[in-house]
């Protein structure tokens, strides 16, 4: 097993397809997609500083209104 994943990523399969799937990652890997019916509904920060302190903020899309968004926001700290 531990052959197998010393020889992983594999180069060769990496180049497979790269022409064809770098212009759809270009357009939907973007931080807020709008397209007519397919977008962004969902943002995610996860901060975590040198202390362990970590603020968590989700932002989501109220009744797929691009409009109207509710954001939540967490912090805690991590346990040693």
């Amino acid at each position: 097993i531990t052959t197998f994943f010393s020889q992983l990523p594999d180069p060769a399969i990496e180049d497979q397809g790269k022409d064809y799937i770098r212009p759809i990652l270009s357009k939907y890997a973007a931080v807020c997609v709008r397209c007519p019916g397919y977008g962004t509904r969902t943002n995610t920060v996860i901060l975590i500083d040198a202390e362990g302190h970590v603020t968590f903020t989700e932002r989501n899309m109220i009744n797929a209104d691009a409009n109207q968004w509710k954001t939540s926001t967490y912090e805690f700290k991590l346990h040693t």
